[in-house]
């Protein structure tokens, strides 16, 4: 197999030099395994919940049987006649309400996890792939984008987007902060008042200070190779985020995912 390379370029968006891909990068795309681990990340996330079993039944209601032409729903005792303990009556019980017992975490092969991320990492590589998931590529220099270690060291959102803007990754960044928008219904009034397209993903060895700095940046996330998974690489199950890869990060990822 011939060994893959990629061009290292710096913040200017100038080649400085080349590095050897690790073999990760060859693997085959298979979007229906990256899909079973992204759905067995994100169950994992679920809040359980469930009803107490007695809900609506801690009542003395009885049915009155037939012949005094009423419903025979369950009715309580005494003379108010009002309706208990059934379905769709005031205070009653649910009909098939959620278990506490149900099982929502999806689990998923240790070797198929495994699978799923290499085939996600090497989908940042397929220019086609990343193009097919919306990101503005027009102006991208090289997949996979792999930038010198001095990205790291950037402490502020203006020096990260002249870096962006020299790596050709801008076009991406506004097509995300046109995307913004208020969301319809009540869920803007739940924690999620603005829904956004998502950016580019920067994987980085330590994080240093462009953390602090791209978090200022709509739709642009920043994670260590340690703590790298498959839905960062593929959220919504598709394959082929935009990914900003430091040399640094390259090099850990040949001893740790190859």
């Amino acid at each position: 197999m011939t060994q893959k390379t990629a061009q290292i370029f710096n913040l200017q968006g100038k080649a400085s030099g080349k590095i050897d891909l690790p073999d990760v990068f060859s693997t085959p795309l298979r979007p229906d395994v990256i899909k079973r681990a992204v759905l067995a990340i994100q169950s994992n996330r679920i809040q359980p919940q469930g009803r107490d079993p007695m809900a609506g039944k801690k009542t003395t209601a009885e049915s009155r049987g037939t012949g005094s032409a009423t419903a025979r729903v369950p009715r309580v005792k005494g003379g108010s006649g009002r309706a208990a303990f059934a379905p769709s009556t005031v205070k009653g019980r649910q009909p098939h309400p959620p278990k506490a017992e149900k099982i929502i975490v999806k689990n998923i092969p240790k070797k198929e996890a495994k699978l799923a991320l290499n085939s996600a990492i090497a989908a940042t590589a397929e220019k086609e792939v990343v193009a097919k998931r919306g990101h503005k590529i027009e102006n991208i220099l090289a997949f996979p984008m792999v930038v010198d270690d001095a990205f790291e060291a950037l402490t502020k959102a203006k020096e990260v987007e002249e870096a962006f803007t020299s790596l050709g990754i801008a076009d991406d960044v506004v097509r995300v902060r046109e995307s913004r928008n208020i969301r319809a219904g009540k869920g803007k009034r739940r924690g999620r008042r603005i829904k956004q397209a998502v950016g580019p993903l920067i994987v980085v060895v330590e994080g240093k200070g462009i953390a602090n700095a791209a978090s200022n940046i709509p739709g642009v996330e920043v994670t260590t190779v340690t703590n790298l998974n498959t839905e960062m690489l593929a959220p919504g199950t598709h394959p082929g985020r935009l990914t900003v890869w430091t040399n640094g990060a390259i090099k850990q990822l040949m001893g740790e995912k190859a």
